[in-house]
């Protein structure tokens, strides 16, 4: 299956309320959305008819994310679903995925694209192949890691597979206390050493398998349980500081790059 097609039948079966990318491009994943909606990416070009209330932001995510200040993207509302496609580099993956967990809940859910390359040479850090996946595909160890509290379910679409990650805690700040142990542990020269169960993807679900997981029913009945009021958002914001700072040091140098 598609990831596109994938992405689709998880909106119908989460029906969120709120819907976040970042790495919009053209817009072929932002246009399944049915719900208010955030698209941010320096460089998108929609092409795709946006049927949904859209917000448009044409900057990096750091910058996105510091400009919101003591806000939230959806003005108190959790992020609901989220879409992480932007730079394909494990540091700026690990850094997306720790500034939208500060606006999540516990049944939010993050898709993350790009985390089975077909080959060593498409998951190369430094680009030379025309599909390129970047070293994205360790996201998962670290999460399993640095976050064993979280699920990941490993899905085999088409072309370079998707991890769901649902569990989030907008109160955890490991991936920001242990960014640099993460950079200095993961990060290699190429190539990359790319396992042998990524390549064959041997612990990847089928698509269908992931969709008729139980679990998506049961995040949608406890939708709503929190809302990010002005106060948590306060709170919250205290306790990301050092968020803030290692997102500063580790500013985008480049313009998301997606899969192509």
């Amino acid at each position: 299956m598609d990831y596109l097609a994938f992405i689709a039948e998880l909106h119908d079966r989460l029906r969120p309320r709120s819907y976040l990318e970042i790495g919009v491009r053209s817009g072929e994943s932002l246009a399944l959305s049915r719900c208010e909606s955030i698209g941010i990416d320096p460089n998108f070009e929609v092409r795709e008819e946006l049927r949904s209330r859209t917000s448009l932001f044409r900057s990096t995510s750091d910058e996105y994310f510091e400009s919101l200040g003591a806000g939230s993207p959806f003005d108190g509302m959790p992020i609901d679903l989220a879409f992480i496609d932007g730079m394909h580099l494990l540091e700026f993956v690990i850094k997306d995925f720790a500034n939208v967990e500060r606006y999540s809940e516990g049944s939010t859910v993050v898709i993350l694209d790009d985390v089975l390359p077909r080959s060593t040479d498409e998951a190369a850090r430094d680009r030379h192949t025309r599909a390129w996946t970047g070293d994205v595909f360790k996201v998962s160890e670290v999460l399993a890691s640095v976050r064993p509290d979280l699920s990941l379910v490993l899905v085999d679409t088409q072309p370079t597979g998707l991890l769901l990650v649902h569990g989030l805690d907008p109160l955890n700040r490991q991936l920001t206390e242990h960014f640099d142990d993460i950079v200095r542990t993961h990060i290699a020269s190429d190539p990359q050493v790319v396992p042998s169960e990524v390549l064959t993807r041997s612990r990847a679900l089928t698509p269908e398998k992931a969709l008729d997981l139980p679990v998506w029913d049961d995040l949608r009945s406890r939708r709503g349980r929190h809302r990010l009021t002005r106060d948590r958002i306060s709170r919250l914001d205290a306790s990301s500081r050092q968020s803030r700072s290692f997102s500063r040091k580790w500013r985008r140098r480049t313009p998301p790059d997606r899969q192509t």
